[in-house]
């Protein structure tokens, strides 16, 4: 395949993780970056070896080298920049989640179909085998039906000035964490009888921060009764991003499905027996990377499209809504 040619809006630094080393494995070209900080840009371009800098984010847009666009940028900024890409022509792979509520997820969704341009929301653990395993546990019946999914997304908390904690920039636990939590309940679905829906929703303010999530716990059921646990937090002791998949005739649990690169186990008891698998090393935002470049190459179906970006944040909002705060405003550029 021809190598995919990327843009980067920011040199944020998940950015080192999720798209330059996977672009160094793949093969991937980063032909441009642009920062707020130039200087910032420059080290980030040395460093992984960016073909060019660019003075400003539309800079990076307008290359027209560039064919597809990495945005890691705020929460808050996703939605705005994901328009603009979409706008430039360019393809999309943003970081989740994709906007800051339903309605702007729907807005990014209609124009990329307008345009014709792919926008793909970075779910990353998706694509590894640790997640594709518990798919495939329930699949083949080896856990029977699905009873219960458990998805817990807690983390130390990051520096009180950390844009993660920045209303107006679309933060709090869900939005950053919880989401992955909330996405996992919902790539399910399948086994469930379809779609989840929000049972009830309870969550704790950061302190001095109005409006801004803490921690959330949800309910979830599923048509066939299923039902669906999620625990979030940015204020806990340890970093716990595990999900337990409970079924009939047994359950499997991974104890770090975010992060397989970390613990790539998936343990697996029944009734009759207990076993440890490992899947392997490699990072989700590897496989990533690849499934979107087979995508846009050759055509291979993906997991996730516009459509699944909105139906998250339908959830995510919901959750807001039901625990008593207001989903995130949309940034104004």
């Amino acid at each position: 395949m021809e190598p995919l040619r990327f843009g980067i809006l920011g040199a944020a630094r998940i950015a080192g993780r999720a798209i330059a080393e996977p672009a160094r494995l793949t093969g991937a070209r980063l032909v441009a970056v642009a920062a707020r900080d130039t200087d910032r840009a420059e080290a980030f371009a040395a460093e992984h070896g960016v073909e060019r800098v660019h003075a400003s984010y539309d800079d990076v847009l307008a290359d027209p080298e560039v064919e597809a666009i990495y945005n890691p940028l705020a929460n808050g900024l996703h939605g705005p920049w994901n328009l603009r890409a979409i706008a430039a022509g360019k393809h999309v792979l943003t970081e989740k989640p994709s906007a800051s509520n339903a309605a702007e997820a729907a807005t990014v969704r209609d124009a990329a179909r307008e345009a014709g341009v792919v926008v793909m929301e970075g779910f990353h653990y998706l694509f590894h085998p640790v997640m594709k395993r518990l798919q495939e546990l329930l699949a083949k019946g080896e856990l029977g039906e699905l009873r219960h999914v458990e998805a817990t997304m807690v983390m130390p908390p990051p520096p009180d000035q950390d844009p993660r904690w920045s209303l107006a920039l679309a933060g709090g636990a869900v939005m950053d964490v919880g989401c992955y939590a909330l996405h996992a309940q919902r790539m399910l679905a399948p086994w469930g009888g379809g779609q989840p829906k929000l049972v009830n929703a309870r969550a704790g303010e950061r302190k001095r921060l109005p409006g801004v999530d803490e921690w959330l716990n949800a309910d979830l059921e599923f048509p066939n009764g299923a039902t669906g646990a999620v625990r979030t937090s940015m204020a806990a002791e340890q970093l716990d991003f595990s999900l337990k998949v409970v079924g009939a005739r047994g359950e499997a649990f991974a104890p770090s499905f975010v992060l397989p690169h970390q613990d790539d186990r998936v343990i697996v008891t029944t009734k009759e027996d207990h076993w440890v698998e490992h899947l392997g090393r490699k990072s989700s935002y590897t496989y990533q990377l690849e499934a979107f470049a087979a995508h846009l190459r050759e055509g291979t179906p993906l997991p996730i499209d516009a459509d699944d970006a909105v139906a998250t944040m339908e959830l995510i909002d919901a959750c807001y809504r039901d625990a008593g705060l207001q989903p995130r405003p949309i940034t104004e550029l």
